[in-house]
């Protein structure tokens, strides 16, 4: 989202207001929590709801956030190299970060975040995400982009090996996907330059951090390879079975004599 008002209408959807009252259903699950890190806050919108049961909430993001309230701190910080000791968080809360983060710090990310907290661990992904349908070819350095900058997928079993000091308290799915390409259809939309890749996106290019620009217009071999790839991906549609579009997985860390 580009602008403070395309965030608002994205979180005044259906979509979002379901992912975001589920988060919050998890949340009260909690016991006897004081305090909660909020990983990647932006505008502080999840750190200003976790107040509803937390005496004090950290915001951090890579930029420091700016957040009027005065149950709130508001830090600048890496999710790769957290500066808090061990044991630190009731809780530490991470939705829309891990599928952000580049795949060789991805472990290291997960293992700062099992050390920091003190007991619970609230981590939302999207679930089981295609990262080949709706990629992006950066007309800067020609390079291909996953949608939205998500180069990490994630299911249930992926996340229980990435916080394995932990143990699953809750998980929850919600909404519904169906969403899933090929390796023909992509190696095809590829060629054709992935005219309907998520240009829109405010992230920018994961190769060269430039901004996305939007594709030239198609020439005749590119508009072919492009009607290729959808027929392709229709022939599969009928074979696929629909899941949940965000997983949500509540963990607690495991006793040390367990």
């Amino acid at each position: 989202m580009d602008t403070s008002m395309d965030l608002q209408q994205y979180r005044a959807s259906d979509a979002e207001q379901n992912r975001t009252k589920d988060l919050m259903r998890l949340i009260r699950l909690m016991e006897n929590s004081q305090n909660a890190l909020d990983i990647g806050a932006r505008d502080g919108y999840f750190s200003k709801l976790m107040l509803e049961s937390f005496s004090n909430v950290t915001a951090l993001d890579l930029e420091k956030p700016n957040i009027p309230d005065e149950n709130i701190e508001c830090v600048k910080g890496d999710i790769t190299d957290l500066q808090y000791d061990d044991n630190s968080f009731d809780l530490i809360f991470c939705a829309e970060v891990l599928e952000h983060i580049p795949t060789q710090l991805l472990e290291k990310a997960c293992a700062e975040l099992s050390r920091a907290s003190r007991r619970y661990l609230l981590i939302g992904v999207p679930y089981k995400q295609d990262i080949r349908l709706n990629r992006t070819t950066c007309y800067s350095c020609g390079k291909l982009n996953p949608p939205w900058g998500h180069v990490n997928s994630f299911d249930e079993n992926r996340l229980k090996q990435l916080f394995s000091s932990y143990t699953v308290k809750e998980m929850s799915f919600v909404g519904e996907s169906t969403k899933q390409t090929n390796f023909v259809s992509a190696a095809l939309m590829n060629l054709a330059g992935n005219p309907y890749g998520t240009y829109e996106q405010e992230e920018p290019c994961v190769h060269c951090n430039e901004k996305l620009k939007k594709p030239p217009a198609r020439n005749l071999i590119q508009k072919v390879f492009t009607k290729l790839a959808f027929i392709g991906m229709s022939i599969q549609k009928p074979f696929i079975s629909p899941h949940g579009n965000w997983i949500h997985i509540l963990l607690e860390k495991k006793s040390s004599d367990s």
